[in-house]
């Protein structure tokens, strides 16, 4: 059974070129990019750049549903999903690696859900597999849950949002978190983000504020570490699915089957 990652901001490669490259149509659209498959340890793995392969999209018009089916359609059940988020605590500073166990929405306007008919309502309580965090959190320097706030963008949090967060006790900041996270669920994949700190968010810093450019360079500068642990959370991930069979109690009429 295919494993899955999708990159986040900077995290455009994967594979060497041994890599096999698969376009795929959906019903959606085409993805953000060309799925690459290779191997990783015993596990045949599928990459996608969410941003695209140039960062072409941002964070409101990724095609997140184009994505996921096309994933789900290669084989693919389980996800890893890397992202560079901001801190909300001073405690997890640049270059912290959280994996959250809790995910609040704050964007407007995305299509976020493939049952657009048939009464279908998916459980979403716990947004993460926690098979998948088990693989993750299990390895060195990795902190084990937080809630990470999903906002619109593309533009960054002001001080006074930064600090309702804060205050809502949300440990980091995002923005493509949200709608991924569901959408593999209405797909039944497993899904886990591993968030990699950029920056403290505006109103946890004072100072001129986050800066995208400041926030890539904090992310190519830990790419080589980062890419080497989303490597060893594949290898450690073991058979068993726990987010199989998730529509099952979800409605009476499910208007299509799934790839």
């Amino acid at each position: 059974m295919m494993l899955g990652v999708i990159g986040g901001s900077g995290f455009y490669t994967f594979f060497g070129a041994d890599a096999r490259a698969v376009s795929v149509e959906t019903p959606y659209g085409s993805p953000s990019a060309p799925i690459t498959v290779g191997t990783v340890g015993d596990h045949e793995v599928a990459f996608l750049p969410r941003h695209g392969v140039k960062h072409e999209f941002s964070p409101h018009t990724v095609p997140y549903r184009a994505n996921m089916w096309a994933l789900r359609s290669l084989g693919v059940r389980r996800v890893f999903a890397p992202c560079a988020v901001g801190s909300l605590t001073p405690d997890l500073g640049p270059g912290s690696i959280v994996v959250p166990d809790q995910l609040v929405d704050r964007t407007s306007g995305r299509e976020d859900t493939y049952f657009d008919s048939g009464g279908i309502h998916v459980a979403f309580a716990d947004p993460y597999c926690p098979a998948l965090r088990a693989a993750a959190t299990g390895l060195p320097d990795v902190v084990d849950g937080g809630t990470m706030v999903v906002i619109q963008g593309p533009r960054f949090s002001t001080r006074a949002e930064s600090r309702w967060f804060a205050g809502q006790g949300f440990t980091l900041v995002n923005m493509t978190g949200y709608p991924e996270a569901v959408l593999a669920r209405e797909l039944e994949m497993c899904y886990a983000a591993i968030a990699l700190v950029t920056d403290l968010d505006a109103g946890i810093e004072v100072g001129s504020g986050v800066r995208a450019v400041d926030v890539f360079a904090e992310f190519e500068r830990n790419m080589p570490p980062f890419k080497k642990l989303v490597y060893e959370a594949l290898e450690a991930v073991e058979v068993e699915r726990t987010c199989a069979h998730c529509l099952a109690h979800a409605g009476v009429n499910l208007p299509f089957e799934l790839p």
